[in-house]
């Protein structure tokens, strides 16, 4: 296996960047990554040397807050925002589950 192999393997919950390289990544600072902790839209890990460790999935979130932001949103406001929009995709997931639960024919409900 190789370092290329391995890296693909890398969870997106896997807390694989520091605070300084999750911030150059983003193209934002490391002030507002901490603001975006304050304002509980992401929480990263620490290291055991109390170091915060960010993942991809929340370099995602933190990169929609940024664009957001860009565009004159506040960050709390954008943290709600984002916040909202992952309330609406659970919940169309969830009506969609039972949209396909009511459509398939269940055997046990026959007589």
């Amino acid at each position: 296996m190789t370092a290329d192999d391995s890296f693909g393997r890398i969870d997106d919950d896997y807390p694989a960047y520091t605070m300084g390289g999750a911030a150059e990544l983003l193209g934002t600072t490391q002030g507002f990554l901490r603001a975006l902790g304050e304002a509980r839209l992401i929480t990263p890990l620490r290291s055991e040397g109390g170091h915060r460790r960010y993942s991809r999935y929340q370099l995602r979130i933190a990169a929609r807050a940024r664009e957001l932001v860009d565009h004159g949103t506040s960050v709390e406001a954008a943290c709600r925002i984002i916040i909202l929009e992952d309330q609406l995709e659970e919940a169309q997931r969830i009506n969609e589950e039972h949209r396909r639960t009511a459509e398939s024919p269940n055997p046990a409900t026959r007589a």
